[in-house]
Parts: structure tokens; C-alpha cells; sequence
């Protein structure tokens, strides 16, 4: 049986329900910022060998819980094992980002690839159980994976890109190929989260990095679309309560109203758009996440929580006027940035935590 939860803040958040402040967390918190986290990533060898070592990816998972009072762990893990599990082959060279060594750039390729066996992501589900019974009960635990169309970029282009030329290429000219690609990888990942949230996940986040490098027509036919059906198929209760699904297309703001359409509970926003100016386009049918600039954080920690601050008051108070609640979680825009001195996030948690309980305050 999990241990009761001790700090629901985050997920009563995501569900715009009453919460005394507004709760934190930060993508990319268990990473590259911190000194324990590369001394452990020394111990494991490689980037891999720590995502697939459950001792290590719990560790890891841990650590800015121990410096940070952080509202939510998230899952040690890459959004890129869906693909790993279909067999082109994942690794991570120093310095640099993920590369497969399998690319889908043939008919073939593409008519070959399947769902692929979630026992070859065990790992995962493992590290998500070890994590559950660590936390032991402490903050909620997230479970994540990349979205059909980001996933389907790494992909068909082998590595990150700074142009998308060949999956581009693939979509105006085979659509018919990028499509089964979406297809599967819709419902892998909607497996796969499913297996997490069964695992102990008490909330799962889909992460559309590159679908804001999308032309308007294209975003709603090869990312949206598949995103709808991985929301649609997501396990939505475990443990007798209610699992949140957070959506978040970094570059996609011009499409709020259609990510909040999507079924899921919370949108992610990037730091280029107006939070207030997103809740009053939403109405609070959803919550929202995010969105200080990671860049923020290099700043001091006056300048840092001078900027927590705003963001806090450009959503303003959670309860509206007419009694209902919004939702805020407050996180960045993107991921925190390897050099980010740590005691920045310090004064970050600290000033999110004051402010927004004085927001809270009548009067």
C-alpha cells in the first residue's frame, strides 16, 4: 500500500482546486546544475547507464528534494526510451544530445517499425516504483515521455536539428510515411505512461518540444492530433484519486486554446507568453504551468525573485471573483540550464512560496 501523501499542493493545483500557495517544481530539476547529480552520473559511467540503473535514477530523482522544498519529483529519464524500445538505438556522446544510430529515412524502415515490448522499458517502471516508495509519501511523483511528433523528429532525423529539414521533407512529401510514424508512436506512448501510472506515477507530463517549429496547418494535423489521442487513452485515477495529465509545446502559445481543448488538465507555457493574458484566453478550464525564463536564474536572487514575483501577479490570485479556482504551477519555461548556480533556485523556491501565499491573503 503507498504511503499517504503528505504535500498534495501540486496535483489539488493541477485540478484548480484550493491550495494554500502556489506549488513548484522545475523541469530538468534532477540534472546537470547540481554537483551531486554529477558526481553520480561519474559513478554510473554514462547518461544511460544512470537512467537505467534504478538506484541511480532514484538518487538522482531525490536529490533537489533534499536542497529545494519542491512541490513534485519527476521521473530520472529521457523522453527518447520510446524510441530506444523500438530498437534504433539511443546513446548520448559526451557533450553532445541524443543520437540514434537506426533513423527512419526508408519506406521500409518506416513499414517495419512497431509498439514496441514495454518489457524492454522495465527499467523505467522499475525506477518509478523504487521512486514511489523513497518519496514515501513526501511530494507527488510526475512520469513523463516525449509527444508523438517530437519523438517522430529525433526519429526520422537521427539527432536534435536546427532546421527539421528531413522530417519536414517527410511531412510534405510522404505524409502518408510521418503519419504511421505518429500513429505508433501515439500509441506506444500512451502505453507507456499508462505502465507508469501503474508503476506509482500520480501524474504524467507529454512533452512537445519541436512542435512549435511547425507550420499553423501542420501543428494541428501531426502534432495536436496525436497528442489528443495520447491524452485520450491516458489512465486518468490510481490510488482512488485523480491522475492530471500536463500537455506543454514548447513555442506554443499561438495554439493555447487548442492545447486546452485537448482533454488534458494542465497546459505548460513557454516563457514568450503573457500567463494572465493565457488564463483570461482559457477561462481556467485549465490549469496552467510555468513560465520564468531559464535565463532568469543566472541573474542574482533579488533579480530572480523579482521575477518570480511577476509572474506570480501576471496570474494573479487563484480563487476568481465569482468563487472559483484556477490552477497555477509554477515552473519554468523550458529546462533549467546546466550552468544555473543552485542557490539561485533557492531564492526562486522561496520567493514562490512567500508571494503566493500573500496573494492569498484578503484584502
Amino acid at each position: 500500500m503507498p504511503a499517504p501523501l503528505h504535500n498534495d499542493t501540486f496535483l489539488r493545483a493541477c485540478l484548480r482546486q484550493p491550495t494554500e500557495y502556489t506549488p513548484l517544481w522545475l523541469m530538468r530539476q534532477a540534472g546537470r546544475y547540481l554537483p551531486e547529480y554529477k558526481a553520480t552520473r561519474s559513478r554510473a559511467g554514462s547518461f544511460m547507464g544512470l537512467a537505467t540503473n534504478t538506484d541511480y535514477a532514484t538518487e538522482v530523482t531525490l536529490q533537489p528534494l533534499e536542497r529545494y522544498a519542491l512541490d513534485a519529483a519527476i521521473l530520472f529519464s529521457d523522453i527518447l526510451t520510446v524510441p530506444d524500445a523500438m530498437g534504433l538505438g539511443l546513446s548520448f556522446a559526451a557533450g553532445e544530445g541524443p543520437r540514434f544510430a537506426h533513423p527512419l529515412r526508408t519506406e521500409a524502415e518506416v513499414a517495419a517499425l512497431a509498439v514496441p515490448d514495454l518489457d524492454r522499458l522495465r527499467y523505467v517502471f522499475d525506477a518509478v516504483r523504487s521512486i514511489r516508495r523513497a518519496l514515501d509519501g513526501r511530494v507527488p511523483l510526475i512520469g513523463f515521455s516525449g509527444s508523438p511528433w517530437t519523438l517522430a523528429c529525433y526519429m526520422v532525423e537521427g539527432a536534435g536539428s536546427d532546421d527539421y529539414r528531413l522530417v519536414k521533407t517527410m511531412l510534405y512529401s510522404r505524409p502518408d510515411l510521418l503519419h504511421r510514424i505518429l500513429a505508433i508512436n501515439a500509441q506506444a506512448v500512451a502505453a507507456y505512461l499508462n505502465a507508469q501510472v501503474d508503476a506509482g506515477a500520480q501524474a504524467v507530463m507529454l512533452f512537445d518540444s519541436w512542435g512549435g517549429v511547425l507550420e499553423h496547418r501542420a501543428f494541428h494535423e501531426f502534432s495536436l492530433a496525436y497528442t489528443r489521442q495520447v491524452v485520450a487513452a491516458v489512465k486518468r485515477e490510481s490510488d482512488g484519486r485523480r491522475v492530471p495529465v500536463i500537455v506543454f509545446t514548447k513555442g506554443g502559445g499561438l495554439w493555447l486554446e487548442q492545447l486546452a481543448d485537448t482533454g488534458a488538465d494542465v497546459v505548460g507555457l513557454d516563457w514568450t507568453c503573457d500567463l494572465g493574458c493565457a488564463r483570461r484566453r482559457t477561462d481556467d478550464r485549465v490549469a496552467l504551468q510555468g513560465n520564468l525564463d531559464p535565463m532568469v536564474l543566472f541573474a542574482g536572487p533579488d533579480a530572480v525573485a523579482a521575477q518570480a514575483r511577476a509572474v506570480l501577479d501576471s496570474y494573479g490570485a487563484p480563487q476568481r471573483a465569482d468563487g472559483r479556482w484556477g490552477g497555477h504551477v509554477f515552473n519554468l519555461g523550458h529546462g533549467i540550464h546546466q550552468l544555473t548556480p543552485p542557490e539561485h533556485v533557492q531564492a526562486l523556491v522561496e520567493a514562490v512560496h512567500t508571494h503566493s501565499r500573500r496573494l492569498r491573503m484578503p484584502g
